[in-house]
């Protein structure tokens, strides 16, 4: 009997899961993103794109399609989606898992300040102009808008559309993973004063955390919103492992 598993992706945790299950003959996958990244990164599994219109929208694509069990690996910050996950799955009655990759700790040599949302970032840059590196995604960045006293250097995987309304913003297309030897080598050359930066954990953009450290620059750093409690793993290799050991028809 073949089970079928909808993985919300967006990260790499998803893509690398993805593939893990997908090797399983007895195992259906589909990986759902969200549409946000024009140029996707070839998953090798079905992909559907684009959102589901709420809570109520996913647990009925739950039910059409015979889901038996959902996979919730989604980025750390997209807590909408993490809401409306477990709420479609309690209504669908489909099991759900959530991959959660660990936060990242300070260290000795970091130079942290926490903050809540993204607001909180801004008004933390404070009132005289600073050589700022917004590494947020393209979503977010629209909020340091209210304080265009700063030079920003902006990196995301897509454009910034329409470009920030400040008078001094550099924009930098790329996609991690960033090494820390060039994170350092970007933030010296554009002589960032302080980063600004999700706590996202994982290793693909702990780059310009560690460059920071080495370089005596200010991190302000967004904490993690509230996520549904779900049963979870940290890792790949955990969850793929509990589906493993278990199987599908013990979350049913």
């Amino acid at each position: 009997m073949t089970h079928r598993i909808l993985i919300l992706g967006g990260t790499t945790e998803a893509r690398q899961l993805a593939g893990k299950l997908a090797a399983r003959a007895d195992l259906s996958v589909t990986l759902s993103l969200a549409g946000r990244t024009e140029s996707p990164v070839a998953q090798g599994v079905p992909v559907r794109s684009g959102g589901f219109g709420g809570a109520d929208g996913l647990a009925a694509y739950l039910r059409e399609t015979g889901t038996d069990l959902m996979v919730d690996a989604t980025h750390p910050y997209a807590a909408q989606i993490s809401a409306n996950a477990a709420q479609a799955a309690r209504a669908a009655g489909v099991p759900i898992l959530a991959l959660r990759r660990p936060g990242w700790e300070p260290v000795d040599g970091d130079r942290w300040t926490p903050v809540d949302t993204v607001g909180d970032a801004v008004r933390a840059l404070g009132p005289a102009p600073r050589r700022v590196f917004l590494a947020l995604g393209r979503q977010e960045v629209a909020a340091f808008e209210a304080a265009p006293q700063h030079h920003y250097l902006i990196r995301s995987v897509d454009p910034v559309e329409p470009k920030l309304d400040v008078p001094d913003a550099s924009y930098l297309l790329a996609r991690g993973p960033f090494r820390e030897a060039e994170e350092r080598a970007l933030l010296e050359k554009h002589r960032i004063e302080i980063v600004v930066s999700k706590d996202s954990g994982g290793e693909a953009t702990y780059g310009k955390i560690a460059a920071a450290r080495a370089l005596g620059i200010e991190v302000v750093m967004v904490r993690r919103p509230d996520l549904p409690d779900v049963p979870s793993a940290e890792t790949v290799e955990a969850l793929a492992a509990l589906i493993d050991q278990l199987g599908v028809d013990h979350f049913l």
